[in-house]
Formats: C-alpha cells, structure tokens, sequence
C-alpha cells in the first residue's frame, strides 16, 4: 500500500504515524532546516496536512521552529539518535570483525549526521601497529573515505549544499580543498564504487570506504591502516569484501525492520 507522498505504507500501519516520520526523514535528507513549502513538495502532502503534524512534532520537541519559520529537527530526536547509533554499531561489530580477520586492518563503521561524519564502531586491526579511530569522533566528509563513499551517494547539488556548511581546511598536503575538485572526486566514486583517503586526514595513513547500499540511515564501512601496508593489492581485496560485508549488514537490517 502507497500513500499520499509514494511512499511503501506497511500492512497495518498508521497513517499518519508514517507520514510524520516520513517529514522527519525529509528534514533530514534537506540538511535539518526546511520550510513548509518545501516539504510540501518533497512528500507530496497538502500543506494543512504537513501543518498539523509538524505543529505536533514542535509540541513534542522532535521539531523544531526557527525565527525564519523555517523548521529544524529538534532537539529530542539527539538522545534517538546516539541510542540507535550504538544499537547500530553493535550490529555492525561482527562484519568489522570478519573483515578484520580477513583483511588485517582496522575497520570502521560511519554515519553521516548533518554536515559531519561520526564513527559509531571500530575494530582494530590485528598488527601491532594499527590505526585507532575513537568510536564517536567526528570529521569532515571532505578528507575521509568514508565522507566521499557517503557523499557520492547524493546529487551534485545536494554535496554542494553540504559542502557550503563545510570548512574544508587542508590537513595534510594532499587535503582536497576545492568544490570543484571534490565534485571529480566523487565522480570517480561513483564509477569505481569505492573511494579512498589517500593520507588527505593524516599522512601515513590510508583507508578505503563503501557506502551502505540501503539500510536505514546513511552508513559506510571503511578499511584503514599505514600507508606501507595498504598496497594497492590489499585495496584490490578489501573493495569485495567491503561490499559483501555492506550488503549483508543491510540485510540483516532490514530483516530487523520487517514488520512482525
């Protein structure tokens, strides 16, 4: 069953249960800060319908209204968000932990929240030496693989809204600093189906990242270790496995999210 905006309505559900979350989810593909009218015309709902339940969803702090009287997700939905992110990244643990044991490098599960990327799940490679990102740390999408893998999954014009909220500063020689470039980029990401960090967060240090391919948030699993170490070979062999590991965590998600 579809309803009024085209959306899968499930057997059973609420209506209007649906299209609220339906908004929520459209404020948060729009960068978090949208008017009406605009959602509007994304979900293909009447306005006095979007009115009603937005003016629910203030009362109830999952909405937010700014002095432009354009509308924000508000703050209530940070405390779901942190809780669904670790419940997340506990799901997520096995396949980094098989992708480990194949691949012997650290390896990494990202979320993009807003104009940032958050790490929600790491385990570390099996070397002595091996890169240690901190499960919460948050960094630009513009110098990270996992950034450009989540990145390339949107439109050109989407990213060059994103990165207008982006201070995409140089950390290293080879950051990628200019729009223009970083739209090539991810251009290549899409045609490769992978992207890298070739030492563009820190020297030394390279990563190769997938993005999730489903699932219910926008999600990317990544590789990442010493530069001496992540050869072009290990990179040929971590591209599969990163897609396989990708795709089978969407389907165990989505097998969670099938209605009982």
């Amino acid at each position: 069953m579809r309803n009024d905006s085209g959306a899968t309505r499930s057997a059973g559900g609420v209506q209007s249960v649906e299209r609220a979350f339906a908004l929520l989810e459209s404020m948060a593909d729009a960068g978090g800060l949208v008017g009406l009218s605009k959602l509007s015309a994304v979900s293909g709902l009447p306005l006095p319908t979007i009115h009603r339940l937005i003016r629910t969803l203030v009362g109830l702090g999952y909405v937010r209204q700014e002095p432009s009287r354009e509308y924000t997700l508000g703050p209530r939905l940070v405390r779901l968000g942190e809780s669904a992110s670790q419940q997340l990244g506990v799901w997520a643990k096995p396949h980094l932990a098989r992708l480990v044991e194949t691949l012997g490098e650290s390896a990494n599960l990202a979320l993009l929240d807003g104009a940032e990327v958050v790490y929600v799940a790491q385990v570390p490679g099996r070397h002595a030496m091996r890169m240690f990102t901190e499960v919460g740390r948050r960094v630009s999408p513009h110098c990270t693989a996992v950034g450009k893998a989540l990145l390339a999954h949107m439109g050109d014009e989407a990213v060059t809204d994103l990165l207008g909220r982006v201070d995409m500063v140089p950390h290293t020689e080879k950051t990628i600093t200019k729009p223009d470039v970083y739209l090539r980029e991810l251009a290549h990401v899409r045609s490769t189906g992978y992207a890298t960090d070739e030492g563009e967060l820190e020297l030394g240090v390279r990563c190769v990242a997938v993005a999730l391919d489903g699932g219910p948030a926008r999600a990317a699993l990544s590789i990442s270790g010493p530069t001496i170490r992540m050869t072009d070979e290990l990179v040929g062999r971590a591209v599969p496995e990163l897609h396989r590991a990708a795709s089978a965590l969407v389907t165990e998600l989505d097998e969670i999210r099938a209605p009982v």
